[in-house]
């Protein structure tokens, strides 16, 4: 499948990592989602009805982001792909987390993960 929808730098305060005070604090989370599904007659159509609601997709990253609290990035990217393929009619998606605020010595931008599954290969819960 070659159409996606993207998108990128869904940004929140979440309490996600693995030491006390990521997880009471918090730290600065960058999301970046891909969907993967076939757009050729929302396309034709233009009509808003056929197409899939960015809002929700950015709704549920958050709701996602602020809700449990992950040891792991790659923990909380599971909850997102889970979430995403239960809640909408895509092939395969693409999670890119970063967190823009690493607890490391030195400076650093950010560090991540990036999940991608498609729906065959999704693992139940």
């Amino acid at each position: 499948m070659s159409d996606r929808i993207f998108i990128e730098g869904i940004k929140f305060h979440g309490f996600h990592g693995l030491t006390r005070m990521e997880r009471e604090v918090g730290v600065r989370l960058s999301v970046d989602v891909t969907l993967e599904l076939d757009l050729y007659d929302t396309g034709r159509s233009d009509n808003v009805r056929q197409a899939l609601d960015y809002r929700k997709v950015h709704a549920r990253v958050v709701e996602i982001g602020r809700g449990k609290s992950h040891r792991l990035l790659e923990s909380y990217a599971v909850a997102v792909l889970d979430s995403l393929f239960e809640d909408f009619a895509v092939a395969r998606v693409t999670v890119r987390v970063r967190k823009e605020t690493p607890v490391l010595d030195g400076i650093v931008d950010a560090v991540g993960v990036e999940l991608s599954r498609s729906r065959a290969q999704e693992r139940p819960v």
